[in-house]
Formats: C-alpha cells, structure tokens, sequence
C-alpha cells in the first residue's frame, strides 16, 4: 500500500507545489482533481491541479517527468459531479468531462479515474436505474477501451437540503454495489473506498472487504465523528451535518488499526489516499496542511 492525499484540500497550490508538499512530509502518492477549470459548483469541488480539457501528450510527459523529479506519483485521477443530475444537460456535460478525465489517465499511464455514479436525489434506487445503466454501459466501455479502471466513491452525497432525501450518488451500499457489479459486470469497474461514509450510515467499515476485495482499486482515509448528543436532539432524519462531523483519521468514531488490519487481510495492495474535510484546523492554507500532516502521522504507522 502507498499512502498519499487528495489535492482537492490544497487548491491554492499549483501541481508542482503540491508535490514538493508531498515530498517534503514524506508522501508516495496524491489523487490529483481534474475539475472544468471554472468557478465550484460546491465545497471540495472545482478543483483543478491537471487541466484534462485537450491534454496532449507533451503535456503529460512533463507532469510525469515532474513526479518523477518528486519522486511521488499520482495514484488517480479524481472528479466527483453527478452524472445522473435530473438537469439532462447539466448530466451531459458532466458525463463529457468523465470521458476527458479517462482520456487523460491514459495519457498519464495511469490506471485509476475516481468518481460518483450520480443520482436523481428525487426519485428511488429502482426509479434511478434505468437511467444509471444507460449512461454508465457506454461509460465503462469508453473506460475498458482506454485501461483505465473507474473506482465509484461510496459518499451518499445526503448531507445538506438540496440533496435531500435520496442524495446525489447511488453507490451507497453493499447492496446496491452487488447489483451495480452484476448489471455491468466488467473488471474495469470497482470502488474507491471511504470508510467514513458507513459510520454515517451506522454500519461497520470493515464488513464489505472481504466479499468486495476485488473491487477495491483505490481508498480514501477519512474519518468521521456522530456527535450523539445532538443526535438525540436532533434525530437521525435530519440533515446529516447537524449531528456528524467530517475528521481527519485517527480523530473520529474509525478504529484504524482495526480496519487497517482488514484491509492487509484481504490483500490490498493499492494507494490509501488521506482526504481532508475537517475544519477543526481552521480553513487557512497553513491550517488544511496541517489536517495533512497529523492525519499522514496518524497513519504512517500502518505502512511499511
């Protein structure tokens, strides 16, 4: 296993000096955003360390040869939109810029596009479906015929009004992901793992690995805290950020040693990348390096 971080929490940095950060506290890897170069659409979106729009392979070979001078590498590419947005054309470009993104991951040599599946946060799983494989068939053929393998991050995107009640990503659980795998049964489709998301949901991190090891090409580290006392307030069908709070690993409800421990014992062997959403080091630059570095020496122990 290589542990890195998101760049999504250094957005005032350009590539090359999020690297020398990478380098400097001891890094092997970073998930680096490839977000439209625009303006966010929410908070941790719109992040953009590599520019994918027409991405030649010029280009490419100098961030590579820039990585290699670092000596960290990129574990994958990641842009987290909602391709199933009920907004058709909204959904359209978002699904263009997938493509874009797998095309620059080929250039790279890499291996990994990190993304959602989207959702209808309106309608059903079952009234969703539909709709999901016939945006995501072609998507993952498209990917299959790049080499590049689609790792769907499991956040429910359930968190604020606008999201509510179904939340903006399908991929939410075991078993929506046992259907999802057998409706569109390629080996280029898989999950980009966050522990995090089923403390949300009050189930246990390290139940799916085992069956889902296989799917397993890339993994967030990030943890999450229940403040239960504003739970009992509050009650479990309100907004999620009334009585869950994002942290860094080792400062919430995830006992990592244990759930490190699963994932050695189902043979995981890809990168582990730290995502910071914790705002208890302040939202200044020096602060969000901070999250990184505690949260990288939270972890470092559990890699050779």
């Amino acid at each position: 296993m290589k542990l890195g971080f998101v760049t999504a929490i250094l957005p005032e940095l350009n590539l090359n000096q999020v690297l020398e950060f990478a380098a400097r506290e001891g890094f092997a890897c970073i998930e680096v955003m490839c977000w439209p170069v625009g303006k966010a659409e929410r908070r941790f979106a719109g992040v953009t360390h590599i520019d994918v729009n027409n991405l030649s392979r010029m280009q490419a070979d100098d961030i590579n040869a820039l990585c290699a001078s670092h000596g960290v590498s990129i574990s994958g590419l990641g842009y987290y939109p909602n391709p199933l947005d009920p907004d058709l054309a909204a959904a359209k470009r978002q699904v263009d810029h997938i493509k874009k993104v797998i095309v620059a991951a080929e250039k790279l040599g890499l291996k990994n596009v990190n993304t959602f599946v989207g959702r209808d946060w309106t309608k059903t799983v079952d009234e969703n479906w539909p709709r999901f494989l016939k945006t995501w068939k072609p998507l993952i053929a498209f990917a299959e015929n790049h080499g590049i393998k689609i790792g769907i991050e499991n956040c429910p995107m359930l968190f604020s009004r606008d999201e509510w009640p179904g939340g903006k990503n399908l991929a939410t659980t075991p078993v929506i992901w046992r259907r999802m795998f057998s409706d569109i049964p390629s080996k280029n489709f898989g999950l980009n793992y966050d522990p995090s998301h089923f403390i949300l949901q009050h189930m246990d991190p390290a139940r799916p690995l085992r069956e889902f090891k296989s799917k397993l090409f890339h993994l967030h580290a990030k943890d999450v805290r229940i403040i239960h006392e504003q739970r009992e307030e509050v009650g479990i069908f309100a907004y999620p950020l009334q009585w869950h709070q994002p942290r860094i690993p080792g400062f919430g409800d995830i006992d990592w040693a244990r759930f490190m421990a699963a994932l050695y014992d189902v043979g995981y062997a890809g990168p582990v990348c730290i995502e910071v959403e914790d705002d208890t080091f302040g939202k200044t630059l020096e602060g969000r390096k901070q999250a990184v570095k505690i949260a990288g020496n939270v972890l470092r122990p559990f890699f050779a």
